[in-house]
C-alpha cells in the first residue's frame, strides 16, 4: 500500500482573512470580563471604543490595552496624591521613628515615595 500526499503549492496565494479562518483556532481564548472591563473604562475615559473584533479575543484585547492604557492622565485632580495605603505607611513608619512625615509628601505621590523608601 503506497501513501501519496500532494505537496502542491495553491494556485492563489490566501490573504488574512482566509489563513485566519482556515487556522486552528482552539487555543485562542476568550478575553475575559474583567478584561473587557477595563478596556471599556479606558475606551470611555479616551472618549473612544473598542473595536467589536478586539473584544472577543483575550491577545487582541491584551494589545489595545497595552496601546491605549497610558494615553490619557487620569481625570481626577487628586491623581497625584499618595494612596491611602502609602499615607498609612509613612505615618507607621513616622511613629516608629518618631519623626513627622513633611506636609508636602502629602500632595505627590512621588514625593511620599522617596520618603517612605529613605525612612524605612
Amino acid at each position: 500500500m503506497q501513501m501519496s500526499f500532494d505537496f502542491a503549492a495553491p494556485s492563489q496565494p490566501m490573504d488574512q482573512a482566509e489563513r485566519d479562518t482556515e487556522a486552528n483556532d482552539y487555543h485562542r481564548l476568550p478575553a475575559s470580563e474583567k478584561q473587557q472591563r477595563f478596556a471599556m473604562q479606558i475606551a470611555q475615559r479616551l472618549k473612544t471604543s473598542v473595536p467589536g473584533n478586539t473584544l472577543a479575543d483575550r491577545q487582541k484585547l491584551a494589545e489595545w490595552i497595552d496601546a491605549h492604557k497610558g494615553a490619557a492622565p487620569k481625570a481626577s485632580r487628586f491623581a497625584n496624591y499618595p494612596s491611602s495605603k502609602q499615607v498609612a505607611f509613612a505615618e507607621r513608619i513616622a511613629r516608629i521613628k518618631r519623626r513627622a512625615v513633611p506636609d508636602e509628601c502629602f500632595r505627590d505621590r512621588k514625593m511620599m515615595s522617596r520618603w517612605i523608601d529613605s525612612n524605612r
